[in-house]
C-alpha cells in the first residue's frame, strides 16, 4: 500500500481551533456562561497559586540575598567582587521564579527557555574575549594572588597595583604610568609579586681586584652592613605578616585559641552574631573548644610547612673571573625599604671599601703601544737578514 504525507491528526482532547468555534456557536447562553465561568474560576486558581508562588519565592531569594551576602562579608571578599555575585545570584534566582510563575499561569515556557538559550549562545560567541577577561577576574578577586598596592610583574609589565576590576587589572608603573592589563592573561600566566613577602634579601655582587685581602673587605662590608638600621640582623624570625594573613586567611568567624578558652561571655568581633556551628550543636562551649583546638593544630601545621629564614647577612667569594675576585654581600630587608637600602649601601661600598680595607675595584683596560717610524724600519730590516 502506498503511504501519502498527511498531517497528523490532533490529538482527541485538544479540538482544533475551527471546531473550538463550531462549538461555541452551538451553546446556548447558560451553557456558555457556564464553561465562561469554569474557565474565570480556573484561571483565578491559576493566579492565585501563581501570586502566593512568586511572594514565598520572593521570601526565599530574600533570605538567600542575605545569606550569600553574610557569606561574603565574613570571608572579606572584594567589594566590587561582592556586589557582581550578588547581583548575578538574584537575577538567577528572579529569572527562575518568574519562568515558574508563567507555567503556573499555564503559558507555554519552552519556547521562551529556547529564545534565551540561544541569545545566550550568540552573546557567548561574540564576547569569548570579554568573557575570558571576566572569568579570569572573579579568579583573581577569589584566589587573591595580589591585592591592591603589591608591586607585581606580569605581561611584560611591572607596578603598583592601583585597581583590580572584573575585567581588567589597573597598575602604576614607577614613572606614573597606568597600564590596564585583561585579567584573562592574568589568570592564566605566571605572576610575579613582589610585596608577597615582609622581607627580601639584597645581594650585592662587588669585585675587588687579584692580591687584595678578602678577609678585610669582608669585614669592611660587614661593618657597613651592622651600622644600617633597617638591615635585619640575627637568626630566622617568626612567620612574616603575609605568612600569618595567609593562615588566618581561612574563615574569619573562626574564633582564636585565646578567644574561645579565655573569654566564654564576651562577644568579639568575629562572635557578634552566632553561626551555622552554634546553631546545629545548641553548646556553645564546646563548639567554641572544639573550634580553637581545631585552629590552633591547623596553625602548628601551616607553621611546619612554611621554611624559616636565616636573616645574618653574609659575604662570600662567587666567583674568580678574569680579571676580579668577585664577591657576594647579601642581606635581609624589609619589603618597603628594599630599593632605599639597595642604592644607598651601592654609593656607601664605593666610597668606603677602598678606604677602610685598601682594595681597588678592577675595570677593564687595554694597553696600546704606539711605535716610531724609526723603529719599524729596523724591524723590518731585522726580518729581511
Amino acid at each position: 500500500m502506498l503511504q501519502t504525507d498527511t498531517p497528523p491528526a490532533l490529538p482527541v482532547d485538544i479540538p482544533s481551533p475551527t471546531q473550538a468555534l463550531k462549538e461555541m456557536r452551538n451553546l446556548t447562553f447558560d451553557e456558555f456562561l457556564d464553561q465562561f465561568i469554569q474557565s474565570c474560576v480556573q484561571f483565578a486558581i491559576h493566579l492565585a497559586v501563581a501570586i502566593i508562588v512568586f511572594y514565598i519565592g520572593r521570601f526565599i531569594i530574600k533570605r538567600l540575598y542575605r545569606f550569600v551576602g553574610t557569606i561574603l562579608l565574613r570571608r572579606r571578599a572584594d567589594p566590587s567582587l561582592t556586589t557582581f555575585i550578588l547581583s548575578t545570584v538574584k537575577i538567577i534566582l528572579y529569572f527562575i521564579l518568574i519562568i515558574t510563575v508563567i507555567g503556573i499561569l499555564g503559558i507555554e515556557t519552552s519556547s521562551f527557555l529556547a529564545l534565551f538559550a540561544s541569545a545566550g549562545v550568540a552573546i557567548g560567541m561574540a564576547l569569548s574575549g570579554t568573557l575570558q577577561n571576566f572569568a579570569g577576574g572573579v579568579l583573581i578577586l577569589l584566589l587573591k594572588p595580589y591585592k591592591v598596592g603589591d608591586y607585581i610583574e606580569a605581561q611584560g609589565y611591572a607596578g603598583t597595583v592601583a585597581e583590580i576590576q572584573i575585567f581588567h587589572t589597573l597598575i602604576t608603573t614607577p614613572d606614573n604610568k597606568a597600564i590596564i592589563i585583561p585579567n584573562g592573561g592574568l589568570s592564566t600566566s605566571s605572576i610575579n609579586n613582589w610585596s608577597a613577602r615582609g622581607q627580601r634579601r639584597i645581594s650585592w655582587n662587588i669585585a675587588i681586584s687579584y692580591g687584595d685581602d678578602v678577609e678585610a673587605a669582608r669585614q669592611a662590608i660587614m661593618k657597613i652592613f651592622s651600622e644600617e638600621p633597617r638591615i635585619l640582623q640575627g637568626s630566622s624570625p617568626d612567620m612574616s605578616s603575609a605568612q600569618a594573613e595567609a593562615i588566618t586567611a581561612f574563615g574569619d568567624a573562626i574564633p582564636s585559641a585565646e578567644t574561645a578558652v579565655t573569654d566564654k561571655t564576651k562577644r568579639t568581633k568575629v562572635q557578634r552574631k552566632p553561626g551555622f556551628f552554634y546553631r546545629l550543636f545548641h553548646n556553645r562551649r564546646r563548639v567554641e573548644s572544639a573550634l580553637a583546638r581545631w585552629n590552633a593544630s591547623r596553625t602548628a601545621r601551616l607553621e611546619s610547612l612554611i621554611p624559616k629564614v636565616d636573616f645574618t647577612p653574609k659575604v662570600v667569594v662567587s666567583e674568580l673571573a678574569d680579571s676580579s675576585v668577585n664577591l657576594s654581600a647579601r642581606a635581609w630587608v624589609n619589603t618597603p625599604d628594599y630599593w632605599n637600602v639597595f642604592y644607598l649601601l651601592n654609593e656607601r661600598f664605593y666610597t668606603e671599601l677602598p678606604k677602610a680595607a685598601g682594595i681597588s675595584f678592577p675595570f677593564p683596560q687595554m694597553d696600546v703601544h704606539i711605535q716610531q717610524p724609526s723603529e719599524k724600519a729596523e724591524i723590518a730590516d731585522d726580518n729581511k737578514n
